[in-house]
């Protein structure tokens, strides 16, 4: 049976994942942004979705709410508790089933799903075995025609956070920084949780080439937040709706650009079946 590390189920235990993508302004972005391109490739309601790697369920929620069978799945039980107490804040759009589960090895039936989400396993699947294990997976439940929709991290997201951070001068950060830069596996060494923990990060480019491995003919592979989330400016832009559209606009305008994919913390790769 597969089970993350132990480094990676304390860390998600300690940390208050459920409130990330709201409490701040960028994860409200890393949110509206992904929902956004998720919107673009959905069949309409009420195809089956199995979001793998679901967390406290803000994207299940969603997309139950939506008209959405919703079947979510997570290997943290912190996680599962917190999805089940949200879908029963919503009792007239409740997320069709909340099970502890990894990626690698899904319990569903082959040919299941109309839409498969893995919003948080790849980048915690340090070999490229394990993450083909999960793309094939999704592939394997997937119905022909089916959407998959994988998130990574970008390689060069910890050398940003590191300036954006103010930490040039912190040896761990400066040393964290230099091995995700070299060989993109991201490790803390502290006991801090303001570094993250065991991940791997994507160079852009190797994402979609992961993807098309496992079986899917691959659609795109777009940034989500592009360059926003390290200028403190985009704090006062979010707040005024009108800035706020003229923000995600310019995000649209080069999310598929080369150049500027490695900037954005995360990219969202999209294959077909």
């Amino acid at each position: 049976m597969y089970q993350l590390s132990d480094e990676i189920l304390s860390f998600y235990r300690q940390t208050r994942e459920s409130e990330r993508l709201t409490n701040d302004v960028r994860g409200q972005i890393e949110f509206a942004r992904t929902q956004e391109i998720i919107t673009r490739y959905l069949p309409p309601p009420p195809a089956v979705v199995l979001d793998i790697g679901g967390g406290s369920g803000p994207y299940a929620c969603w997309l139950a709410k939506a008209g959405y069978e919703v079947h979510l799945v997570d290997p943290v039980d912190l996680h599962i508790e917190q999805a089940k107490e949200a879908s029963n804040q919503q009792p007239e759009h409740p997320i069709a089933s909340i099970s502890l589960g990894d990626a690698r090895d899904l319990r569903f039936s082959s040919t299941s799903a109309d839409v498969v989400l893995l919003l948080g396993p790849l980048y915690h699947l340090i070999d490229k075995s394990e993450r083909l294990s999960a793309l094939k997976e999704a592939h394997r439940v997937l119905r022909n025609g089916g959407i998959m929709v994988a998130a990574g991290i970008s390689r060069f997201a910890s050398l940003l956070d590191c300036f954006f951070q103010d930490r040039l001068n912190n040896p761990v950060s400066r040393g964290i920084v230099q091995l995700d830069l070299e060989t993109g596996y991201h490790r803390n060494p502290t006991e801090s949780l303001e570094f993250f923990t065991d991940a791997y990060l994507h160079r852009p480019e190797e994402l979609g080439p992961e993807v098309t491995e496992a079986g899917f003919q691959h659609q795109a592979t777009l940034a989500v937040q592009g360059p926003t989330w390290f200028f403190e400016s985009v704090e006062r832009y979010w707040a005024d709706p009108d800035q706020r559209a003229v923000v995600l606009d310019f995000i649209r305008k080069v999310e598929a650009e080369p150049s500027i994919l490695g900037m954005s913390a995360h990219i969202l790769a999209i294959g077909t079946k």
